[in-house]
């Protein structure tokens, strides 16, 4: 089971990598999922004054066939877990994904491992290459 990182999703969306949009499109939705961290992100971008107006309308498409995990009490202690051992990163939603991922037990689909790489426990697979 995946859990698909905000900059996936965005370039998915982008077709900026065609290896990526194959392996996405042949899951069918089958065990990918995204953390709500990620869909206010996605949805934050779509809302934005000077985003195209179809993003929004390819947002919901793309999101009607992913679960969608709320981050609850189990994603919260592995953050503060988290957080509480390792020095403060701008990256803080990267973290809290990240957090969410490991409560959950899942893989993290990204293309920013290197985001990514100092944290215990995590699996990160990058879908562009």
């Amino acid at each position: 089971m995946y859990l698909l990182d905000t900059n996936v999703c965005i370039d998915f969306a982008k077709a900026r990598s065609d290896v990526l949009r194959a392996r996405i499109r042949a899951r069918n939705g089958q065990g990918m999922s995204l953390s709500a961290i990620t869909l206010a992100e996605l949805r934050y971008g779509a809302a934005r004054p000077e985003a195209d107006p179809s993003d929004e309308a390819r947002l919901d498409i793309f999101v009607s066939v992913l679960a969608v995990h709320d981050f609850g009490r189990a994603a919260a202690e592995s953050y503060a877990r988290l957080a509480g051992t390792m020095p403060f990163q701008r990256h803080s939603f990267d973290r809290l994904i990240a957090a969410h991922a490991l409560a959950l037990d899942l893989t993290l689909v990204t293309n920013n491992t290197r985001h990514f790489a100092d944290i215990p426990g995590l699996r990160v697979e990058n879908w562009t290459r």
